[in-house]
């Protein structure tokens, strides 16, 4: 899979593997000041990671397949969860946009020298009246990952009388920005509320939110916005699951404090075998769906609801398990986990992930009456499911 960036050129999975090793090394300063750093950002336009999903027909676009697009995010997260984080939201916003928006603003948000940051919120809706040429958009939107580093709001708002869900694009300084960032984990993402009081957005900077037909580029673009979603998420817990194991091997193999004496522990070798398979059985179950899906895309066709829900489910046992995993971690590594580090960044990154609407106990059940047969004539709508129509 090449990147579209010309001839010559690496892998994205294999640039995304430089990527990670910068963001190691910023992560705790990033963490502590709540963005991430400066280099880490700059690494991800240099190595055109934030094009993984821009159509290659606009220049700085990979159009990467489901399964390069896993490795890119499964690599950057191991690095720095936070990291993989805003990449995987930044990169959707601006692949759906690059392949929804109307000519006029893909004209100017990716005529420049390098591609746009849009960032913003995908799931809270605001209200967005119809006038001529477009809407005026309102609301307040919480956890706008990276919008810090952004240059455009990708945001969710209700049309108002019809009820469809659109997409907004608009420039970061429209909006207020309120700086309430205090939370426990991915603390860099830096993922801060916003409000827009009655801003116009010219229709062109807006698309359906569950649109499946691009204005550009091809079928992995089918998947829609919030079959992105559901990759992006499962790329991350995939990173930050094994992140988690490596940590607790090496500490055991370090020889130091706590964590040193589980070397010679046979109830610890059994505990990190079931760990380890764990871990393993949950990303394959990832990969695995997401071939099919693939090779559905690549005939040209769309998904069919088993796809969606197998893709929804793949998402939820891996972030869980993960969560196991840190769970596991944390209590072997004793002190060592409690005192700030690599094991506690990860333990408390691992439970803000747990916390996203995408593997909440609802989106769990739908998964599992769709696929006890209890769902005929039903379909999915983002998150839930909804007659077919």
């Amino acid at each position: 899979m090449t990147t579209g960036l010309g001839p010559g050129t690496t892998t994205l999975p294999a640039r995304a593997l430089d990527v990670a090793r910068l963001a190691d090394t910023h992560a705790a300063e990033a963490d502590a000041a709540g963005c991430l750093s400066a280099p880490v950002v700059e690494a991800f336009h240099r190595e055109g990671l934030l094009g993984m999903w821009v159509p290659r027909t606009i220049r700085g676009g990979a159009e990467l397949d489901a399964i390069a697009s896993l490795e890119v995010l499964e690599r950057v997260s191991y690095g720095d969860p936070s990291a993989g984080w805003v990449l995987m939201a930044a990169s959707l916003a601006i692949g759906t946009g690059a392949a929804f928006l109307g000519d006029a603003a893909v004209d100017e948000l990716f005529g420049g020298e390098r591609l746009p940051v849009i960032a913003g919120q995908g799931t809270r809706p605001g209200t967005a009246v119809p006038v001529p040429g477009g809407y005026r958009l309102s609301g307040a939107w919480s956890f706008a990952s990276g919008i810090r580093h952004a240059t455009h709001i990708h945001t969710l708002g209700l049309v108002d009388g019809t009820h469809e869900p659109r997409i907004f694009v608009l420039p970061v300084g429209a909006a207020t920005l309120v700086d309430n960032w205090d939370v426990m984990g991915l603390r860099a993402t830096g993922s801060i509320d916003y409000t827009i009081d009655d801003v116009f957005v010219p229709e062109a900077y807006t698309h359906p939110a569950a649109a499946k037909t691009p204005r550009r580029g091809g079928p992995i673009f089918n998947i829609a916005v919030m079959g992105f979603a559901v990759m992006c998420h499962s790329g991350w817990a995939c990173g930050i699951g094994r992140r988690l194991l490596d940590e607790l091997s090496a500490k055991a193999r370090g020889g130091v404090g706590r964590t040193g004496s589980l070397a010679a522990s046979e109830t610890f070798h059994e505990q990190y075998a079931r760990a380890e398979g764990t871990y393993r059985a949950a990303r394959a179950f990832v990969y695995e769906t997401w071939r099919d899906v693939q090779a559905t895309m690549d005939r040209g066709a769309l998904l069919d609801t088993r796809q969606h829900t197998m893709i929804r489910l793949a998402l939820a046992h891996a972030t869980w398990a993960c969560h196991e995993i840190a769970e596991f971690t944390y209590t072997v590594a004793g002190t060592m986990a409690l005192r700030a580090g690599t094991i506690q960044r990860l333990f408390r990154d691992m439970h803000a992930g747990t916390q996203h609407i995408t593997s909440a106990p609802p989106v769990i059940r739908n998964t599992g009456r769709e696929l006890a047969g209890l769902a005929s004539g039903k379909t999915w709508m983002f998150l839930d499911l909804v007659d077919d129509v």
